[in-house]
């Protein structure tokens, strides 16, 4: 699992008052640019309903799931029928994606009785995108309807069960970027979408965790799939040692930098979410152990196991219960 520059957009800013800031003036250039750079310029509703107004006039599917793709696992897009797609580039509000491994397209089609919406290519911080640009895309969905938000990413194991090749179904996240204020609901709250303090602590939906681990056994790869607790930290650096120790005791399963703020939006706005990492590498935690990690290896894990993967999201989509209501604008 394409807009006018997120930068254009003319919604309200961020805080006035930016805790753990380094002092300065009011009017002052730099901190005015620190400031764009971490919350950026939040769009209005307008403006995400320009986006899904101007997408539903390009195609005639209406998504009732949502797929966004994790590095080197677009390949999910490729399954969909009867395809719409479009480059990020062409999409009023879109920012686009710069990493390897993300094709930075928007694909509409039929999975499995199912219209969907899959993002070929996700938005991360280390991009330089706001925490509003990179979680924009998901209140569009809302708006043209999706029910279900399912996210995939690579990751790395820090649990000693989890290894390079294995799928770890999400049942919880800890968002280090949100622990120090880096949230993509900072800022005015739209009540439109959601309330201003929303609960976090069931966001990764039970039922749907519980039936891809059945679907996980029916397709016989039980032995590789668990659940587990994901962690975003900023990225994009791989972790030091000490860093990777301190993750592992706090009883994070697996690491990633990604998906923590698209599932908080999308848990703001009222959506369902089921989460899946696949595992590329194992998290060096040791300073006797020689090895490193690279991307090329992340996304080399991802092309052995994509077959794998895209078996377990297209059999858990094809059984996931749609509520059928077509307008679930807000």
């Amino acid at each position: 699992m394409s807009v006018v520059r997120v930068g254009t957009h003319g919604g309200p800013g961020p805080p006035e008052e930016t805790p753990n800031r380094r002092c300065s003036g009011p009017h002052d250039p730099e901190t005015t640019r620190e400031r764009e750079n971490v919350f950026g310029s939040c769009a209005s509703h307008d403006e995400y309903q320009k986006t899904a107004d101007w997408l539903m006039t390009q195609t005639k599917h209406r998504p009732q799931v949502a797929i966004i793709c994790g590095s080197g696992l677009g390949m999910l897009a490729d399954t969909l029928k009867c395809q719409d797609s479009f480059a990020y580039s062409d999409i009023p509000g879109f920012p686009q994606s710069t990493v390897q491994g993300h094709a930075g397209r928007l694909v509409f089609g039929e999975l499995k009785g199912k219209t969907c919406v899959c993002m070929q290519g996700r938005f991360h911080m280390y991009e330089g995108h706001s925490l509003c640009k990179t979680t924009f895309p998901v209140r569009v969905f809302k708006l043209m309807g999706v029910e279900t938000l399912i996210v995939t990413n690579a990751a790395g194991s820090l649990a000693d069960g989890l290894q390079p090749g294995d799928i770890m179904i999400i049942k919880d996240h800890v968002n280090f970027p949100g622990l120090v204020g880096l949230n993509p609901l900072c800022g005015p709250n739209d009540d439109k979408f959601g309330p201003r303090f929303p609960a976090m602590s069931g966001c990764y939906d039970k039922g749907l965790r519980c039936l891809a681990m059945e679907i996980a056994k029916q397709l016989g790869v039980a032995g590789l799939t668990r659940e587990g607790v994901y962690a975003m930290v900023g990225g994009p650096n791989f972790e030091t040692i000490a860093e990777a120790r301190l993750l592992h005791r706090l009883g994070v399963d697996a690491v990633g930098m990604s998906t923590a703020p698209e599932v908080v939006v999308a848990t703001h706005c009222g959506l369902r979410v089921f989460g899946l990492s696949l595992i590329t590498n194992k998290v060096v935690k040791s300073y006797e152990d020689s090895d490193s990690v690279n991307h090329e290896g992340v996304l080399e894990v991802g092309r052995l196991r994509s077959h794998t993967v895209q078996q377990l999201v297209t059999e858990l989509i094809s059984n996931i219960e749609i509520n059928n209501n077509t307008n679930n604008a807000v």
